[in-house]
């Protein structure tokens, strides 16, 4: 017979790394706060184990450093994109035109619509900034330039995030 604490627990775990997955692939769509949604699911991890009396001081430190990642992940999410885009000289409004295009269509649709809407909403902005189509399309390209490499730092973040909640739930 299976012991029901072992079963609530491993049920939790499965749960919760469930989550987390969730939240690492949904980081493909630029405005999806999937580290955030990791962050979490370890918060109502690390909350659902200290009640059951089954958290230590290294399952906080683990917590801590996760929290952290997090932190950082974000930071470093925006000031690759945001870097990028202001060293191409395209303006705030045409990025933030971008981000909420594809917040919208993500809310509406789908998500691969969203991924779609973003560059395709800065596209319409720059073009209706610049009135042409060669430049709108550069500045789009340089989003995707940019998202490109802010999702290989933040999946990264993500990959060690789930790495250190490994460490901390199953050994």
């Amino acid at each position: 017979m299976i012991d029901p604490t072992t079963l609530a627990e491993s049920v939790l775990q499965a749960l919760t790394l469930g989550i987390m997955l969730i939240g690492l692939f949904g980081l493909l769509i630029p405005v999806f706060p999937g580290l955030l949604i990791m962050w979490l699911a370890t918060c109502l991890y690390a909350l659902l184990e200290n009640a059951a009396g089954r958290m230590h001081w290294e399952d906080w430190v683990l917590f801590a450093a996760i929290t952290v990642l997090m932190v950082v992940g974000n930071i470093i999410d925006n000031i690759i994109i945001a870097r990028k885009m202001r060293g191409k000289a395209i303006p705030w409004t045409s990025i933030g035109l971008a981000f909420l295009s594809g917040l919208v269509a993500s809310m509406f649709f789908t998500p691969i619509v969203g991924l779609l809407a973003s560059p395709l909403g800065l596209f319409g902005a720059e073009f209706l900034r610049l009135r042409q189509a060669r430049p709108a399309f550069n500045s789009a390209r340089s989003y995707m330039v940019a998202w490109g490499w802010s999702f290989a730092a933040i999946f990264a973040i993500g990959l060690v995030m789930i790495v250190l909640w490994a460490a901390w739930a199953f050994f």
